[in-house]
């Protein structure tokens, strides 16, 4: 055979070889010569299997290439703060009728749903997110009823579930409301020259006294605060009201139901704060007598007052309780021997400033 037939096998052998591979080569003929072959995408021969071939080869790389490039986008599964519409409002609704306040059914997912959630969330042993994920949307079609925790404690009472961060309201023995709280926080604390620890105290106690309004502490700012002991413990409403314990002792509660919940409650009511481990008894009577609710000036949530000033009193008889002046500019102080009481029979204080 010459050599230039022997160059025209080589060249038809390499083409299919090239197709094959996919790639370039040299080939070296029976003459010597070297023949550089190679077959781009867009090659086209007489021949039906080159054609074929390279169209093939093309398909699969732009499969690969769309596989390994594309990735899947993140959904978010149910309702979350900022959503609108009737399902929301279908939430909020619901959410009413198990005890719960979501503040007005409007459609709007706002924070006060979110507290809502979290409490119904805490209240059937799932994570406090404040979002509505199908787990919850299927609980809420078929609730947990919850237990009272102090069945014996009274027909008008609240139960405060340290473990869950939980406050159970009780009218006529009937649940009332179950709202998200946030209570002491048990480290230990420094503040105005006295340290301290930051405990909700355990045990039975009563209604004491309250304050319209803001208010604030050598420990902080309380809204509406209506008192429980002696030493300023109160359920009031915070700004800030987490999933876990965070205060200095007191229970918060979200403020758009801190701004009914005095309403809810009387002097004498009794409170009953459960740790799940501690046994606690029926309150005793309400006492007759009480000494001076917390010396808290009133304040707005922005400001701060100079400290209060010294005082001396007269002690008067155990039936009369006398009030402490407060110290704001645009106040007065009145001395009386009479309390005035609100229609729930809790102390209101007689200088009054709404903030």
């Amino acid at each position: 055979m010459n050599p230039t037939r022997w160059a025209g096998v080589a060249v038809a052998a390499a083409v299919v070889f090239v197709l094959v591979a996919g790639a370039a080569f040299v080939l070296t003929a029976p003459d010597g010569r070297s023949v550089a072959l190679s077959v781009p995408s867009s090659t086209t021969t007489t021949s039906g299997i080159v054609s074929t071939t390279a169209s093939t080869t093309t398909s699969t790389t732009e499969a690969t290439t769309t596989t390994t490039t594309t990735t899947a986008k993140p959904q978010v599964v149910g309702l979350v703060r900022g959503a609108e519409g009737d399902q929301v409002a279908a939430i909020q609704r619901r959410l009413t009728e198990l005890h719960f306040d979501p503040g007005a059914v409007d459609g709007v997912y706002g924070l006060g749903t979110v507290y809502a959630v979290q409490a119904f969330q805490k209240l059937h042993g799932m994570e406090p997110t404040g979002e509505v994920t199908p787990a919850v949307e299927a609980a809420l079609a078929d609730p947990r009823t919850p237990s009272p925790l102090m069945p014996d404690g009274g027909t008008e009472r609240v139960e405060i579930d340290l473990p869950r961060q939980l406050l159970f309201l009780y009218k006529g023995d009937q649940l009332r409301l179950i709202t998200h709280i946030s209570s002491g926080n048990n480290k230990r604390y420094c503040a105005d020259g006295g340290c301290g620890t930051a405990i909700t105290p355990v045990g039975a106690h009563r209604f004491m006294w309250r304050y319209p309004g803001w208010r604030t502490s050598r420990l902080g700012k309380l809204y509406n605060p209506v008192y429980f002991t002696g030493g300023g413990v109160a359920v009031h409403g915070a700004t800030s009201v987490p999933t876990y314990p965070a205060s200095h002792g007191c229970v918060r509660i979200p403020m758009h139901i801190a701004e009914y919940f005095p309403s809810l409650v009387a002097r004498g009511d009794a409170v009953y704060v459960l740790d799940g481990k501690t046994a606690v008894s029926p309150a005793p009577p309400p006492a007759a007598e009480l000494g001076p609710p917390p010396v808290d000036p009133p304040t707005s949530p922005d400001t701060e007052l100079e400290p209060a000033t010294t005082t001396t009193t007269t002690p008067t008889p155990s039936s009369v309780i006398t009030l402490p002046p407060t110290t704001a500019a645009d106040e007065t102080t009145t001395s009386s021997t009479s309390v005035p009481t609100d229609e729930e029979g809790l102390i209101v204080p007689r200088n009054r400033r709404n903030d």
